[in-house]
This record gives C-alpha cells, structure tokens and sequence, in this order.
C-alpha cells in the first residue's frame, strides 16, 4: 500500500510539474514581445476587447489623437468593430487609456504599458512613447489581429501584465537600395510598416547609384529621363566572366509628389526617412544625364553591372557643386529628417589624378593629395547643408582625407573607422559587413535565391552589440545605435526583399531596443516562433529556418 501510495505522489508531482511547466510555456508565449521589454511582469487574467471599448486620450494633442486613430484602425478589419476615439473621457472600465505623464523618466521613446482585466493604460512622457506601447499591446494581441479578414468568433484577448520599456541606442535604422532594382512605393511603405511593428525608426532610403538615380529632381529633368534608365541588366554574378546581359531596358524612379506620401506615411508611424544621395563616387548614372559633370565630359551611359566604377563627379569644377546643391535644396524640401546622407563610399581617384581641373583645385586650395581632395568636396557639401539647419551622415570613407567636423560616420567596412571616429568625438552609427548586411546568404546557398556572397545566420546578427569594448564609457555615448543594410544587386522584387531582410531585422530590433544583459538567444527564437505567426498574417515573406 505504501508503495503504491508512493507512486502516486510522484505521478501527482509529475503531473503538477508538467502542468505548471505547460502555464508557463503559455504565459510565455502570450508574452512574446520582440524586441523585449526592459521589464516585463505578467499579472494573470486577461483583458478582452469587444465591440463597447473604448480608446481615451488625455489631451488634444493631434499626434496623440493621431495614435489613438491609428490603434483604432488597427483593431478594426479582423475583430468588426471599430473603437471609438474619446478625449477627457472619465470612464474606466473597458477602455484603453493613451495619456502623456511626463513624471515617466527614460529614454525617449520611454513607456509603461498596464493592462488589467478592466482596462489598459498605456503611459508615456511623449508621443512616440505611447507609439510604441501601442506597438507592443498588438504584438499582445493575437495574430489574427493583423488580417484583413473578418473572424466573428475569435476572442479578442490581452493578457493581463505590467511593463516598463525604452530604448537602448536612439538610433535604430534599417537601409533599403532601391538603385540597383526599383522598388513600388506600396512596398516602400510596407517596408515601413514592418520597422514601426519592431520600434525601429529610421528607414535609410538609397536613392542614387551608377545603376539609376530615383528621385525627380524638378530643376535636372535629365535625371529622370536619362540617369533612372540603364539599357539591360547583368544576369548572373558580377564576379563571373564573360559578362551576360538580359537585353532588356530597367528603370524607375519616384516622382516628389510619391517622396512626399512615403515620408507623411513614415511619420505617422514615428520613422524618419533619411534619403541618401551618392557623391562623389557612384556617381555616372547622374553623369550620363549631365556628362559636363564628370572630368572627361563623357559620354557616360548608366551602369548594367555591379561594382566600383571610375567614373565620378568632378571636384574641380564649379558646376558640380552648383548642381549638387541645387539637387540637395529639393531634397532638403522633401525630407524633413536632421540628416542627409552623403555616401562619400567607394571613390576612385583615378579620374582626378588625371583631371586637369581637380589638379588645380589641390593646388589652389593646398591640398596633399586626391584623399584630401575628397575630404575638401564632403567638407564643402557639410558646410551647404549645415547652413540650411541640416547635418551630413557617410560611410566611413568620409574619413579619409580628414572627417568633416559636425558628421556622423556609418562604419560599414567593419567597427574600426567608427572606433576612430568615436574616439574623436563624432557620432557613430554601426553598420559593419560582418553583422549587419542582409544580403548575405543566411544558410548553405544550395537551393537558395542569388546573393553577393558570404554568410551571415541569424545566431550571429543577434550576438551584435555596437558598442566596441575598446571604447570608454564617454566615448561609448557617441555610438548613437546601429543598421541593418541591404543592397539590391541581386534582390529584384519586394517578396525576395523580405526574405533576405527578415527575421534578421527581427533581431536587430533586438540588439538596438533591449539591454545587452537582457539578451537571450534561446528566448529570442521562441519569441520569434511565436511572432512569425503575426509575420505569417501580415504576408511577409520572410526566410523560413
């Protein structure tokens, strides 16, 4: 008797384990928040929307309102009904509460989110806080959420939970080149979407290149006549010779009036669209458009391959800085952002060496060399911008020659220029090819679309931190956060976009958003089975492990 009663207990102690192990596997799946909230406390029971909730605002604040409407809109399609939008409204129980506290201290960006069985509060000292606890209370939320389609039946649950969240780096960007292959502004805004669902908030749009110029500058029309179109396109890699062309003619380009809608759009959803205009290398898809611009004077033709190509503007002519001011005066009116990107990457100096007019400039303007020469046309451009409220961002070849004084560096070529760069006080923002280049093939390339080559899994974008070791605390403050780029060489449509892009801009949200002592690998991936279900709703196609 007694060892049956034995058996018993440990069976009851089994069971028990079991179960408790199985309520916490749920509760940890209801709270499958990515990025993951600084501090994240589940209460028990569930807060249920139904057709009577309500969503209040503590002020008439239009950005606030502008939320309010945002979530509303949110909740609409699958559930059938839409909440009503109340300011000052005293009621408590079912109803969501978006009210600014300015007594909450954090970075910005900061939120607390509460949600009982009787209502929810989300809480912020600004706007973009009360964005992004909106953010998270639909990642809280079923997936199903996210579909257009109706489900009557479905229950509409929250769990009940208490979270303090903010930001670690302010910086958190995500680049699309939209040069090498032309991308709809639907899927721009797409594109978009997906940072805000992740609290990203900077979309780095590459506009210009040797392979097309995609953006309608009203005073240079030949640019998108002429720079937005190549003849064909490279098939195959670009390091496989003979060359092979598709025979077929590219182009594309979007008009001011499509700039003006993608950037009110990202706004709206608390991203700043930073454009980037491609001087002085990357430059002959503009110099077939006005070949005066270059050092030979042509002719040029836009490039139908990838590469680094020798064909630049030249920085001895006064005419190339009166163009490219004039097409940064209408790219200044378009995008409100503090920064425009300058590129600055990848410059032969071979046509200056050999350029009488770049010749005299280093003469007159007692320079050593070509290097400082470059440093002379970004110093130049900083000074037009910085005179027009605006501050210059370039990749870390901006250093070469010596780094303009007010700009941020983009260390893509590894962490070494950003390094530099911190030490002497400019802000930095980390991009190395190691870590963070969505192009890169993300397993065996057997079976796998074209990419540029190398390997970067998942596994390995998560274990990045942008804060070097060898930096001391007050220069780690000038690395301002970090991005995920992805170059379109080989990527032709918004579907294999995706792929290549997510999950591992799923984990950059991470990296940039979440303390580093707060990461956890194992964790991340069972948030991400659970999150690739809302990925799933969305349509995203994203690369599937």
């Amino acid at each position: 008797m007694r060892k049956k009663a034995f058996k018993l207990s440990i069976w009851m102690l089994i069971v028990a384990s079991l179960t408790g192990c199985g309520k916490e596997n749920e509760a940890s799946r209801e709270l499958a928040v990515i990025p993951k909230p600084v501090k994240m406390k589940s209460l028990g029971g569930d807060f249920q929307f139904n057709e009577k909730t309500v969503i209040v605002v503590s002020g008439d604040d239009e950005q606030q309102i502008g939320v309010a409407h945002y979530l509303s809109k949110l909740l609409s399609s699958a559930t059938g009904f839409r909440p009503e939008v109340n300011v000052e409204d005293n009621s408590e129980d079912n109803s969501i509460f978006l009210e600014i506290d300015k007594s909450i201290t954090g970075a910005p960006g900061c939120y607390s989110l509460l949600v009982t069985e009787s209502k929810v509060s989300v809480s912020a000292p600004g706007v973009t806080g009360l964005f992004y606890g909106v953010q998270t209370l639909r990642q809280l939320l079923p997936p199903e959420i996210e579909s257009d389609v109706l489900f009557p039946d479905m229950e509409w649950k929250v769990p009940a939970v208490e979270i303090f969240d903010e930001p670690a780096f302010p910086y958190r960007g995500l680049h699309l080149d939209v040069s090498r292959h032309f991308f709809p502004v639907s899927f721009i805004k797409k594109y978009i979407d997906l940072l805000a669902l992740h609290k990203m908030n900077v979309f780095h749009w590459h506009l210009t290149d040797d392979q097309g110029w995609r953006l309608e500058i009203k005073k240079y029309p030949m640019l998108q006549e002429v720079a937005s179109q190549r003849e064909e396109t490279l098939v195959g890699h670009g390091l496989e010779e003979p060359f092979v062309y598709d025979g077929k003619p590219y182009g594309g380009y979007y008009t001011q009036e499509e700039v003006k809608e993608v950037v009110k759009y990202a706004e709206e959803r608390f991203v700043t669209v930073i454009p980037e205009i491609e001087m002085p290398g990357h430059a002959q898809a503009a110099l077939a458009a006005y070949p005066h611009l270059g050092c030979t004077g042509g002719p040029y033709k836009t490039v139908t391959r990838w590469g680094v190509f020798p064909e630049v503007f030249c920085a001895g002519k006064e005419e190339t800085f009166q163009f490219l001011e004039d097409v940064l005066l209408e790219v200044m009116e378009l995008f409100p952002s503090e920064y425009i990107h300058i590129g600055g990457d990848e410059c032969p100096k071979t046509r200056w060496e050999e350029c009488e007019f770049c010749q005299a400039r280093i003469a007159d303007e007692n320079l050593k060399n070509e290097q400082e020469l470059q440093s002379y046309f970004v110093h130049r451009i900083e000074e037009f911008l910085n005179r027009h409220g605006r501050s210059i961002i370039g990749w870390d070849e901006i250093m070469e020659g010596g780094l303009a004084p007010g700009a941020t560096v983009m260390s893509w070529q590894g962490e070494k220029g950003g390094i530099q760069a911190a030490k002497m006080g400019h802000n930095v923002i980390m991009t190395p090819v190691s870590h963070l280049y969505f192009d890169y093939y993300q397993t065996d390339p057997e079976g796998e679309p074209l990419a540029i080559g190398h390997f970067l899994p998942l596994e390995k974008v998560y274990s990045y931190h942008p804060v070097p070791d060898t930096l001391t605390s007050e220069e780690a403050k000038f690395i301002i956060g970090a991005q995920g780029n992805l170059w379109s060489e080989y990527i032709k449509t918004p579907g294999h976009a995706e792929y290549m892009a997510l999950p591992r801009a799923v984990a950059l949200s991470e990296i940039l958003w979440t303390p580093v002592e707060n990461k956890n690998y194992n964790d991340f991936l069972q948030r991400l089975d659970v999150h690739k279900r809302r990925l799933n709703v969305l349509g995203v196609n994203y690369f599937k492990e």
